[in-house]
C-alpha cells in the first residue's frame, strides 16, 4: 500500500504559492493537479519527490515507496542518445547489461517502431521525446508517478495512447498530473487538486465535476464576504453615532460600547476571506476588420515537405472572413507544413494556386514560438518590435503576467508558459485580421486557453488552428478540414476523427 501525505504544506518564492496544504494520496488515486501559469504545481512536484524543499509543513511518504517524477524536458545532455539508450540510461550502470530487458518491454508500451529505437532523440518530435521521458520513469518500476504536463507537443494518437497507458498500466499506483489539457484531466483522473495560495481545494472528482464544485464553493465564499462586510460596515457606522452621543452626553458606558463594536467590526474584517484570482495574466486579442468577403482561395496546390515530398493536395478551398477553421489529421501529415504554406503567400511569397486578399493582415504563431528572440528580454522585445514606448511596454507586460522585476530577464530564462504568453501578446499588437494558429495551447494554463478562446469567439476573427486539445476544438471550430488519404476534405465536425484515433490506440 502506498501513500504520499502533506501536512499543513506551504511555499513561498516571490510570492505565496501555496499554503496549509492537507491531502492524502493513496494507491488508485489519480489526481490532477491545476493552477496557472508559475503558481506552484512544478515546484509541488519537485518537493514531492525530494528534489525541493518546503517553506513550511511536511510530506510523508510510505517506507520505501520509490516516486518516479516525469519532468517537462528531455536533460540536454541526452538529446544525443538514441530512444534506446535513453530510457537504458534511466536504470542504474550497475544494472544496465542484466535489466535492458526492462527498456524493450517498456517501449514496447508505448509501440515504438523498431527503426525509431536506433534515432537519436534530437531528430525525433517533440512528442516521441516526451514518450522518451516517460519511458525513462517507467523502466525503473516506480511505486507512484508524477507527470508534468506529460501532453504538451503530444499528437492526438500518442495522447489517446497515454490516456489508456494511465487508465491501465498506472492504475494501482498513486499518481498526479499537473496539466492544463481539460479533456485528458477528465480522461486520466478521479481526483482534482487546484492549488491556491490561501485555501486549495481537493476534490474527489475529475476535473469538469470538480471545476463545478470549485465554482459553487467559490460562489458560496463571495456570498460570505458580502454579508460579511456589510455587517462591518454596519458596525462601524453604530460604533460611530454611539461615540458622539457618548462625547456629547459625558457617557462613558456609550465609549467603551463604541469601542467593543469598533473592535469586533475589525475582527470580522480581519477573517473576511481574501477571494482567490488568476494571476497568470490576461490574454487580449483584436481583429482589425476587413471588408473583403473571401479572405484566402486555394486550388490544385500541393502541400509537400521542405525537402519537396508531396504530402496532400487541396484541390479547392475557400476561407471566408468569420470561418474558425480547425485542420484535423494524423501526426506528420502535413498541418504544420499547411500553416507555414499559407504564412509565406500572405506574407509575399510566390505561392502558385494560393490567392490572398489584399486586405488580409496576418498573425502567424508556431508551436515553438520561434519567432521570439531568445537573447532579448521581454521589455526589449515589446518596445523595438511594436513602437509602444516604455511605459506602454511595462503596462502591457505587466497586464500580461509579467511582473516588472522580470521584463528585463532574457526570453531564453522565461518558462514555456511565459513565452506563450509573451507570443500571444505580441500577437496581439500586429493587430491581424486573420490568425494562424498552430498549437497555440501548448503551455498556456487553462485560463489563459479559455480567455484566448472567448477573444477569438468575441471579436469574430478569422482564424485557421492546428491544436491537440480537445476541449479547445469543440469549442471554438466553426468548420473542420481533415487531412486524410493525401487529401484535404472538409468534415461536419470532429468528432469520428476523434472515434476513430481513440479505436487506433485502445
Amino acid at each position: 500500500m502506498g501513500s504520499i501525505s502533506l501536512r499543513n504544506a506551504g511555499l513561498v518564492a516571490t510570492d505565496t504559492l501555496f499554503s496549509n496544504l492537507n491531502f492524502v494520496i493513496s494507491d488508485g488515486d489519480r489526481v490532477g493537479l491545476v493552477a496557472g501559469n508559475g503558481r506552484g504545481k512544478t515546484t509541488l512536484l519537485r518537493a514531492i519527490v525530494g528534489q525541493g524543499e518546503l517553506t513550511s509543513g511536511d510530506i510523508v511518504r510510505s517506507r520505501g515507496l520509490q516516486v518516479g517524477y516525469v519532468e517537462q524536458d528531455m536533460p540536454k545532455a541526452s538529446m544525443g542518445l538514441t530512444l534506446y539508450e535513453a530510457v537504458l540510461e534511466a536504470l542504474p550502470s550497475a544494472d544496465r547489461e542484466t535489466d535492458s530487458w526492462r527498456v524493450d518491454v517498456v517501449l514496447d508500451e508505448f509501440e515504438a517502431p523498431e527503426a525509431m529505437r536506433h534515432l537519436p532523440l534530437n531528430q525525433l518530435s517533440g512528442g516521441w521525446q516526451r514518450i522518451a521521458l516517460i519511458a525513462r520513469c517507467w523502466a525503473l518500476q516506480p511505486d507512484a508517478l508524477l507527470l508534468d504536463e506529460p501532453t504538451n507537443h503530444l499528437d492526438l494518437g500518442k495522447l489517446y495512447q497515454l490516456e489508456n497507458w494511465i487508465n491501465q498500466a498506472a492504475r494501482n499506483i498513486p499518481v498526479i498530473i499537473a496539466s492544463h489539457d481539460r479533456q485528458f484531466l477528465d480522461a486520466t483522473t478521479n481526483r482534482t487538486l487546484f492549488l491556491r495560495p490561501d485555501t486549495s481545494h481537493y476534490y474527489a472528482l475529475p476535473y469538469s465535476k470538480a471545476r463545478a464544485a470549485l465554482a459553487e464553493a467559490d460562489e458560496a465564499a463571495e456570498a460570505k464576504r458580502e454579508k460579511d462586510l456589510k455587517e462591518v460596515s454596519r458596525l462601524r457606522k453604530q460604533a460611530a453615532k454611539l461615540t458622539n452621543i457618548g462625547i456629547n452626553s459625558g457617557s462613558d458606558l456609550l465609549t467603551v460600547k463604541s469601542k467593543y463594536l469598533r473592535e469586533r467590526a475589525e475582527k470580522i474584517e480581519n477573517a473576511v476571506l481574501s477571494l482567490h484570482k488568476e494571476r497568470s495574466g490576461e490574454i487580449k486579442l483584436g481583429n482589425s476588420g476587413a471588408a473583403a468577403k473571401v479572405m484566402l482561395a486555394m486550388e490544385n496546390v500541393d502541400v509537400t515537405t521542405p525537402a519537396g515530398d508531396k504530402l496532400f493536395r487541396i484541390e479547392k478551398l475557400h476561407i471566408f472572413q468569420g470561418d474558425r477553421i480547425v485542420v484535423l489529421g494524423r501526426n506528420g501529415t502535413g498541418k504544420s507544413q499547411l500553416m507555414g504554406l499559407i504564412h509565406r503567400a500572405m506574407t509575399g511569397s510566390d505561392t502558385p494556386g494560393v490567392r490572398v486578399s489584399p486586405q488580409v493582415v496576418p498573425g502567424y504563431v508556431d508551436q515553438a514560438m520561434s519567432f521570439l528572440p531568445s537573447k532579448s528580454s521581454p521589455l526589449d522585445y515589446i518596445t523595438g518590435q511594436f513602437d509602444q514606448g516604455d511605459q506602454r511596454s511595462k503596462s502591457l507586460l505587466a497586464a500580461a503576467g509579467f511582473p516588472v522585476e522580470k521584463q528585463e530577464r532574457p526570453i531564453s530564462e522565461m518558462s514555456f508558459g511565459q513565452r506563450a504568453r509573451l507570443g500571444l501578446l505580441a500577437l496581439r499588437l500586429l493587430q491581424p485580421n486573420f490568425y494562424l494558429l498552430d498549437e497555440p495551447t501548448n503551455h498556456v494554463d487553462i485560463p489563459g486557453q479559455e480567455s484566448l478562446e472567448d477573444e477569438i469567439l468575441s471579436h469574430g476573427a478569422t482564424c485557421i488552428l492546428v491544436s491537440h486539445d480537445r476541449s479547445f476544438v469543440r469549442g471554438l471550430g466553426s468548420r473542420f478540414l481533415l487531412i486524410d488519404g493525401k487529401k484535404l476534405k472538409e468534415v461536419d465536425g470532429p468528432e469520428h476523427f476523434f472515434v476513430a484515433m481513440s479505436a487506433e490506440t485502445s
